[in-house]
């Protein structure tokens, strides 16, 4: 019986990735360098899967970036901007795409599907030259098979990357992106004939855009792509691979119908009622790949559930047709336990990370053929009736709290115009105020106090100290530069999430386990393993510390539930909204305190909260329900004087704005500058928004520094279609991945942009 992963981690155990990526960015290491790290990670990736016993080991799934952005360098899809001329594209045009340079900007970067991890969104129109300009897949592939090992090469699906493109800046809104297939295909065939002459036996394309609701335009474009490929696959065995959601019931048809397919990989855990559509119908004679083994949780996989599930599709498919898989990529977990030196042993025995998934893979696989390994089963068996039976799971209190909000919408008394009004008279800000939006540079010296002080190296009052002395620096820069409502920059957090899990009950925390977000941007999800609670004021003391530097407003700084969540590992046994209204109240607790310790302005990042957004439109009303409702929990005691801000960055907001008006908070920051400006679309298509809104003026994830006069006309581009006394000038997002030297000139352009503005608005009048 077969066994097969739908893609791995890239960072590597220690985020080996991340350090090389930065040093090459700084200059303080060569282009050799990084490909000496990147092809040492990818060879021991490959030996660890062919170890465990993997037939299906995937290659091309290690990007330096993401693998929208490689697919996009295959293509040769460079946007003009960035001077590329032709050739083999190399790391200048490459990073410049994802993270702009001192002349142009980077691309729009958004999320991918539901999840935390982000990619380049592609720029196309009718003018791009496509052009075979990466050949990346062929040579990894070649790369793992002079290492003895023979791998699946993957790539983005031709229809996956066009219907996640974008039209290029001057290229009409509604151009057909799908309208260029038959210009991108000849270079996937070219790039099909390569690996077929390198001896590859298997190809994965991945098209996880067939999960949503598509139209049977959008289906007709899978038919018309294999259908064209299907004499170039002639050959090679052809798995098409779907994930996280359930398939709709004529995509299923469509997809199992594709020519020169000979395979089929589903999300089996995410998309539990495709189970169905695969006992109804299924193709004979084709592969089965059965995605049991979840690629975005790291919970231990309960292997005699699932075994029992396999053996039923095996009674389906047939014996010699089913392949155990992941639901998805490994790229969305931790990469592996056996770094976790300070888990408690009870609260291991219920987790895999990738590296543990992948021999449960092979387990599965192993139990299929007849060669069930009866001792690993045993102790996977104990170790789920231990997370069932675990009284640490379960706080009868939480659970009782959580319940009585039932009846309630949890709404402020006030609306929100005459909450600004009230809130005006007591801030006194001028017109256009500007902000930031929490974090600001993270020096190697505050990270360092942080890591000594966690390894008991320095006392408790040095710590204090030190951070009391960061907080002091970020204040006075901000006076400095004339920022109308401070931060006190996050000095004592690592991570927005992890720092308030640290401080709930019903948390557990990993050393190791980092995901990549971005590019090198890491993020170390908690672990959500039972009923959440607050135990202490977690913000209160560095909050309050920070508003006795200043006589401005000072933000006091919060992460909402719905991103806490979502950026959690969430424990599988209960649903999520119950899991995140117990949250909402451990942040309500949070919110009435500063409030008490005079903070007048309290910001509740909701970052995420598009980011889970289901794929399927029939189950979306649902999540925005609990998840807008949530938000509203957290503030709904506050007095009308207190300023309740939130945030939200990196999603497509347009299509859910009538929720984002529901969450009912007095002012919303946002991400708009990398995206094009393409959150204003929507107010000028007549949506009144009536409380405070700043989209952001700049984009903080490139080092280019904005001119006063860029911003300026972006806020110029803002006043066109929003009020002005409810505008704010900030940043798209926190300031943390920044160096000083860019973030000083940049806030100075910023905030010299809203006094021009302010002054020509005078004027006027």
């Amino acid at each position: 019986m077969a066994s097969h992963i739908v893609g791995y981690p890239r960072m590597g155990p220690k985020r080996e990735l991340k350090f090389a990526l930065e040093s090459f960015w700084d200059g303080k290491s060569s282009a050799e360098e990084l490909q000496k790290v990147s092809a040492d990670l990818r060879s021991s990736i490959w030996k660890q899967m062919a170890d465990a016993g993997i037939k299906f080991i995937p290659s091309n799934t290690f990007a330096y970036y993401d693998q929208v952005l490689d697919t996009t360098a295959m293509l040769g899809a460079v946007p003009p901007r960035y001077g590329w001329n032709g050739g083999e594209i190399g790391f200048d045009t490459y990073f410049s795409m994802a993270r702009g340079n001192a002349s142009v900007p980077a691309m729009e970067m958004t999320k991918w599907f539901d999840t935390n991890y982000h990619f380049i969104v592609p720029e196309l129109g009718p003018d791009v030259n496509f052009s075979y300009a990466s050949h990346k897949a062929v040579s990894e592939y070649k790369e793992a098979k002079a290492l003895g090992v023979d791998t699946v090469p993957v790539l983005v699906g031709p229809v996956s990357y066009l219907l996640l493109s974008k039209p290029a800046k001057g290229v009409e809104k509604n151009f057909s992106l799908l309208s260029l297939l038959e210009k991108i295909l000849p270079i996937y065939k070219e790039v099909i004939s390569e690996l077929k002459a390198a001896g590859a036996s298997w190809i994965q394309f991945d098209e996880p855009t067939i999960v949503l609701d598509l139209d049977s335009h959008k289906l007709k474009a899978f038919t018309d792509a294999y259908s064209e490929l299907e004499s170039s696959l002639s050959g090679l065995n052809v798995l098409v691979e779907t994930y996280f959601a359930d398939i709709p019931a004529e995509a299923f048809k469509t997809l199992t119908a594709l020519k020169g397919v000979t395979a089929f990989g589903f999300d089996l855990v995410r998309g539990t009622k495709t189970l169905d559509l695969i006992k109804a119908e299924f193709p004979k004679g084709k592969y089965l790949f059965a995605g049991v083994v979840d690629g975005r949780n790291i919970w231990a996989n309960d292997l005699a559930a699932s075994l029992t599930t396999l053996h039923a599709l095996e009674g389906i498919v047939g014996k010699d047709k089913l392949v155990v898989s992941t639901s998805c990529s490994l790229l969305h977990t931790a990469v592996d336990l056996v770094n976790e030196t300070k888990l408690d042993n009870e609260i291991k025995s219920w987790l895999a990370f990738a590296a543990q998934k992948v021999v449960e893979v092979n387990a599965l696989a192993k139990a299929l053929a007849g060669h069930k390994d009866d001792a690993f089963f045993s102790v996977n068996a104990a170790a789920q009736a231990s997370r069932k039976s675990s009284p640490r799971v379960t706080n009868e209190s939480v659970q009782k709290a959580a319940a009585a909000l039932k009846g309630s919408d949890h709404r402020r008394a006030t609306n929100v115009s005459a909450r600004l009004d009230a809130q005006q008279k007591k801030l006194n800000l001028p017109i256009l105020p500007t902000t930031t939006i929490g974090s600001f540079p993270q020096t190697i010296e505050l990270r360092r106090v942080r890591r000594e002080y966690k390894a008991k190296k320095i006392s408790e009052d040095e710590y204090v100290k030190a951070i009391k002395e960061e907080i002091n620096k970020v204040v006075k820069l901000q006076e400095e530069l004339d920022i109308d409502v401070l931060v006190h920059g996050e000095p004592e957090r690592n991570d927005m999430v992890e720092y308030f899990g640290e401080q709930l009950s019903g948390f557990a925390f990993t050393v190791n386990g980092w995901v990549q977000s971005y590019g090198s941007r890491c993020v170390k999800p908690p672990i959500i393993y039972g009923d959440v609670s607050r135990p202490n004021p977690m913000t209160v003391f560095w909050s309050s510390a920070a508003q006795s530097m200043t006589a401005r407003p000072m933000k006091g700084m919060l992460t909402g539930p719905v991103t806490i969540l979502n950026w959690s590992f969430v424990r599988n046994d209960q649903p999520r909204h119950e899991t995140c209204y117990q949250i909402a109240l451990s942040i309500k607790d949070e919110v009435e305190d500063l409030e008490k310790a005079g903070i007048n302005v309290i910001q509740i990042d909701e970052a995420a909260l598009r980011e889970g957004l289901p794929l399927r439109k029939s189950e979306q009303a649902f999540y925005l329900d609990w998840a807008v409702h949530s938000f509203r929990i957290t503030n709904c005691g506050v007095v009308d004087t207190t300023q309740i801000h939130t945030h939200m960055c990196y999603s497509n907001f347009n299509d859910i704005i009538h929720s984002i008006i529901d969450m009912d908070a007095d002012v919303i920051t946002i991400e708009n500058s990398r995206s094009d400006e393409k959150l204003l679309s929507v107010f000028r298509e007549g949506v009144k928004y009536g409380a405070g809104i700043g989209p952001g003026v700049y984009d903080i994830h490139s080092p280019r520094i904005p001119s006063t006069e860029e911003i300026a006309d972006r806020i110029n581009k803002m006043l066109a279609v929003l009020e002005t006394n409810i505008l704010w000038v900030n940043p798209d997002c926190g300031l943390k991945t920044r160096k000083y030297t860019e973030v000083k000139p940049a806030l100075k352009n910023m905030v010299a942009a809203a006094k021009l503005l302010r002054t020509q608005l005078a004027s006027a009048k």
